[in-house]
């Protein structure tokens, strides 16, 4: 259940646009609406023309340049020392290969996530010291790597450290501190995943006879998996590293890319985007959730078709043991939320866990939050030690709601949309109390949304269309694929696929009828049936077999047509506030006290249909009573279960009610939870 924000765009700015860059009437409106201030805005964005800021601009490169250059004229040993995502695999490969191609005797070190976690560490200092390193170079990591710098300094080894992660106010004791973020850097774009700044850093040490062309050749794939994979703004420059990256990609420059395209089983057709997000990162990952990152290095490196061919073989295979896990974990988290009000009925759901994986916390986290549309901090613990990962919904800083409870935590870091920490296992109840308490402080709501292009009438929507979609290609974070919505379909048929891990729905819409795939929606799981009238949000792509092309949409949110989604939502959050012991006003008890007619309205409904098992939604909806509120519905059906009418079980949303013969009758307002309302 999401707010559904649709745009409107000048229809004379749309034509102007789609005349003067010779667009289609879809893809000048969607530019239209990104709001450009200028001309030249708009040409640098739809630029194919590689165009680059002088690298010398950032803060400290020209220190970091002849720091490393006078390291390897010396035949100095030097550690590109990474870490164990995508951004930082990929940032290593690129450093790693730059540097040894410039001649530098060099090496990599990635931490292990699971004992060393992120980031510089003592003990991996004290190993590379002990291995005869001179110089280290941070690649994507480093900027708060105070007391690690130092303990290099001691040992008389060098630092370089390239970061594109907020600085503190103080900075460590590096030679030099490449970070775009520094209150004192001069740089107009700002917005690199690490592996953008190694690629600057790579201009910057080939001065003036840079090569741009040949860099680009050479690593942009790298950058372009790296910055995508880091979910950073696909805008300025990072949008011609990711443009020209996909288009080496797709050349199939690289083994070990080629190899992981082959297990992700994208071996066939152009490569977008999309299919580095979702197919191509996750097996880097991998590697690295399960604790072995320097295997995804390894594959990035190699000129050995079998070794390359085994390696995307291994992170193919660790990647879906990750999903065996996430799903494992995920199945505990609900299994919380179903037994544990305190815990479910939060703004924001902090749900622990003993001996969770630590490297798929965050990954279930994002799952839950787009389940429950809420904030959510997933948090394992191993005897007295905990740590958490967060992900957030527009409207609450998740980083600012973290650092309101740091008394709490030992180590703690994140950006609004996400965060992670570390806390004694004892605090985490004290934790999600004071979490709570600074979102009821700093706002009362926030609710999950989502951004239409524009509404669509399927049955006019045609391939030619969808096609000039890819006009403005790369999407991603900072330009968004467009999401269109679709208005009163009538589902006509469910399908499960993968194993019911995914579902196909069929719809019908003015005699047209299309497909829409639901990714990551179990089939058992949907909370719509056939017959159901529906809105629909959904991307759309092209499918080709046999030269023949057809569209494709994927499904974002669904709703009842009828639904007032923003209504529901205040009413639903009325609801939980109830349900976590929140005094009731005036307001309240208005949106949520239900009269006598309305509970046997409810009750005549479950009798003759002999119980129910969709969502609360859905039985809202199904009633379609005016004066019954979605809270109201919530309130009395925890009324009928509080005096044995039913016995209700929810999980994900999905209602399963069941009624139960009673020989008497009973006075609905002696139930507990309306007794509170009155």
């Amino acid at each position: 259940m999401k707010i559904w924000n649709a745009l409107s765009p000048d229809r004379e700015k749309v034509k102007e646009l789609a005349r003067k860059y010779s667009l289609s009437t879809m893809s000048a409106m969607l530019l239209e609406e990104k709001n450009f201030p200028d001309d030249k805005s708009i040409e640098q964005f739809l630029s194919d023309k590689p165009v680059f800021e002088d690298p010398m601009l950032i803060k400290d490169m020209d220190k970091a340049v002849r720091t490393v250059r006078a390291a390897v004229l010396n035949n100095e040993k030097i550690c590109v020392y990474g870490d164990y995502d995508a951004d930082g695999v990929t940032s290593t490969t690129l450093m790693y290969s730059f540097l040894k191609s410039r001649g530098a005797d060099v090496t990599y070190y990635i931490p292990a996530r699971d004992t060393e976690g992120y980031g510089l560490n003592n003990n991996a200092v004290d190993y590379l010291h002990s291995q005869g390193i001179e110089l280290i170079v941070t690649v994507d990591n480093g900027i708060s790597a105070f007391e690690q710098v130092e303990r290099a300094n001691s040992h008389g080894m060098k630092v370089v450290i390239t970061d594109h992660h907020a600085p503190p106010q103080i900075l460590p004791n590096a030679c030099a501190v490449v970070d775009p973020h520094r209150k004192d850097d001069t740089s107009t774009f700002k917005h690199f995943a690490g592996v953008g700044l190694a690629f600057k850093f790579a201009v910057a040490y080939d001065g003036e006879n840079a090569d741009i062309t040949a860099l680009l050749d050479e690593y942009s794939d790298l950058a372009a998996v790296g910055t995508v994979g880091d979910v950073v703004s696909l805008t300025g420059e990072n949008r011609v590293l990711v443009k020209e990256g996909l288009q080496r990609i797709n050349r199939g420059g690289r083994l070990g890319l080629n190899m992981l395209k082959e297990v992700s089983g994208l071996n066939k057709g152009k490569i977008r985007s999309g299919n580095v997000a979702f197919s191509i990162c996750p097996r880097i990952n991998a590697g690295g959730r399960l604790g072995l990152s320097h295997k995804s290095v390894r594959l990035l490196l190699s000129d050995d078709p079998k070794e390359a061919e085994d390696i995307a073989g291994e992170l193919n295979v660790d990647n879906m043991e990750r999903q065996r896990i996430e799903k494992e974990i995920l199945e505990a988290v609900e299994k919380v939320l179903l037994n544990d009000d305190k815990v479910r009925f939060r703004k924001i759901l902090v749900i622990s866990g003993e001996g969770w994986h630590q490297g798929v916390i965050g990954i279930v986290a994002a799952r839950i939050k787009d389940r429950y549309g809420k904030p959510v901090i997933i948090i394992t613990y191993d005897g007295d030690k905990a740590k958490g990962s967060g992900r957030s919904i527009e409207g609450f800083r998740m980083c600012d709601g973290v650092e309101y409870c740091k008394d709490l935590l030992t180590i703690f870091g994140g950006h609004p949309m996400a965060a992670g920490m570390s806390l004694p296992t004892a605090n985490i109840d004290a934790f999600r109390d004071r979490l709570n308490e600074y979102a009821d402080k700093v706002t009362n709501t926030f609710y999950p949304t989502v951004e239409l292009a524009c509404r669509l009438i399927p049955s006019k929507v045609t391939v030619r269309m969808v096609e000039s979609l890819s006009q403005l290609e790369p999407y991603g974070a900072g330009n968004p694929t467009p999401i269109f919505g679709m208005y009163g379909v009538n589902i006509i048929r469910i399908t499960p696929l993968s194993e019911g891990k995914h579902t196909k729905l069929t719809f019908e819409s003015e005699q047209s009828y299309f497909d829409a795939l639901y990714f990551g929606m179990p089939s058992d799981k949907l909370l719509f049936a056939v017959g159901d009238k529906v809105n629909i949000a959904v991307s759309a792509g092209i499918n080709e077999y046999n030269s023949v092309k057809s569209i494709s949409y994927i499904i974002k949110d669904i709703c009842f047509s009828q639904s007032d989604n923003e209504a529901l939502l205040k009413s639903s959050t009325m609801f939980d506030s109830l349900m976590c012991g929140k005094k009731p006003d005036t307001e309240m008890k208005r949106e949520l006290l239900p009269g006598r007619d309305e509970c046997a309205v409810v009750y005549k409904y479950l009798k003759k249909n002999k119980g129910f098992r969709y969502s609360a939604e859905a039985l809202h909806n199904r009633i379609a009573e005016p004066t019954m509120s979605f809270g109201k519905l919530c309130v009395i059906i925890n009324a009928f279960r509080e005096l044995g009418l039913i016995e209700a079980s929810s999980n994900y949303s999905m209602l399963d009610i069941t009624l139960v013969d009673r020989p008497q009758k009973v006075d609905i307002l002696s139930a507990p939870i309306i007794k509170r309302l009155v």
